[in-house]
């Protein structure tokens, strides 16, 4: 099915604005109580459970649970023919503790990869979550009027499942999240600090960034901090490999045509300050917007660690991890839907946005189904959002006045396109 040329506004536009207004008092109150009890990835069983009952008690057609350990998919059946729409939204936190002064913040503490840490909604997912409930609420009440169906993605784990487990929306698709019924589109969103609240940001193709992990094991041989020339100092070699590591990107990628990112981020080696150690372990990430550059980079980072610990007598170990691939937003379906965003927010509060250097899986979602993944802003307009703690960040504080156009965006978008088939 292809798409269509143009988009004009839905004749259930009026409906939605007003079933949208109606349900924001809920939305936040669903937003506050996620932010206060926040889940990591693949244990989001409370969240998860109220999601679900809400579904059900909406009447959907179909909701399964425990898709991809967690997950959540509702299907509402409009009472009109029409295509397939997927909405996403993810619904999981991070290993974060929360430093913001509000009455909902979250004290949550767990266990993460054998560690005691501090949880916290510092992504905004409590956000996406709630808005995609309230999305079922409006789509709910103009059934009968509505064309086609709704396919709802409550996905886990987006910021990585624990360490040996699996996860996040690759798994969601492998249970079968995009089948019966197949979707002709996906839409999904994510708010940002980026942005001033009531503004929305959106970009045709490569968007947001393929992340990788990598680690590198610098092995030497271990001997008296004073008689460096008895050993191999894996130290100093692992300093010559990381400043190796900066050339990648600025001699090796042109990056007039796509940035990338070659980021060390941790480093550990030694117990002692007269021992040089027989390992140094450093671990970071890779960041690409284009397959190819992506495994050049990850060819170049081999081969200069490998080189540059063999010059000093070393070893090496290079072990790189692909992770999410690039997040490309549908040119066509961008095109089609971009009027929508301007009619929900104002022409004037929609921006086309640089690249993210950021890494999303809702880009296994696109890589079957057309779709698209734009920004709400978040940040109230008093404060720069360059200024405002990013999106990660233990003070990540958000407008909840971004939630109602959260809610409003993705309801019309769903209509607009399902009227235009």
């Amino acid at each position: 099915m292809s798409l269509p040329t143009a988009v004009s506004p839905s004749t259930l536009a009026a409906s939605i604005d007003a079933a949208a207004q109606a349900a924001e008092e809920k939305v936040i109150a669903w937003r506050r109580d996620f932010h206060e009890h926040p889940e990591l990835g693949n244990r989001e069983v409370r969240t998860a459970a109220i999601v679900a009952e809400h579904l059900i008690a909406l009447g959907l057609d179909d909701v399964r649970t425990r898709v991809a350990h967690t997950g959540v998919v509702g299907v509402l059946k409009g009472g009109l023919p029409g295509p397939v729409v997927a909405l996403r939204a993810d619904m999981d936190g991070l290993p974060v503790s929360e430093e913001v002064d509000v009455p909902f913040a979250s004290k949550a503490r767990t266990e993460w990869n054998g560690e005691q840490v501090g949880v916290m909604h510092a992504c905004g997912h409590d956000c996406h979550t709630a808005i995609l409930m309230g999305v079922a609420t409006v789509l709910a009440g103009l059934r009968a009027q509505l064309r086609g169906t709704v396919k709802f993605i409550f996905q886990p784990a987006e910021e990585m499942p624990p360490r040996g487990e699996e996860g996040g929306a690759k798994m969601m698709i492998q249970e079968g999240a995009l089948q019966d019924p197949t979707p002709n589109a996906i839409f999904g969103l994510h708010v940002t600090s980026r942005l001033h609240v009531g503004e929305l940001g959106y970009r045709p193709g490569p968007t947001m960034a393929s992340s990788d992990r990598f680690s590198i094991t610098v092995h030497g041989r271990q001997t008296h901090g004073a008689a460096p020339w008895l050993g191999v100092d894996p130290i100093v070699t692992s300093a010559q490999v990381i400043l190796g590591l900066q050339t990648v990107v600025s001699r090796g990628i042109d990056i007039a045509r796509e940035p990338a990112v070659v980021t060390v981020g941790m480093i550990k080696g030694g117990v002692r300050e007269n021992i040089i150690p027989d390992n140094v372990e450093m671990r970071g990430t890779i960041r690409t917007f284009d397959e190819g550059m992506r495994d050049d980079v990850h060819e170049r980072v081999t081969t200069l660690a490998e080189a540059v610990s063999r010059g000093s007598k070393a070893g090496c170990t290079v072990c790189i991890e692909k992770n999410y691939p690039v997040t490309v937003n549908d040119p066509a379906l961008t095109g089609l839907m971009v009027p929508t965003l301007q009619r929900v927010a104002g022409a004037e509060h929609v921006q086309l946005v640089p690249k993210v250097t950021g890494s999303e899986d809702f880009s296994y979602f696109q890589q079957l189904v057309p779709g698209l993944f734009f920004f709400v802003g978040a940040t109230r307009p008093d404060v720069e959002p360059g200024k405002a703690p990013a999106n990660h960040s233990p003070r990540f504080h958000v407008d909840e006045r971004s939630l109602l156009l959260g809610v409003r965006s993705l309801a019309h978008l769903v209509c607009d396109f399902a009227e235009a088939r």
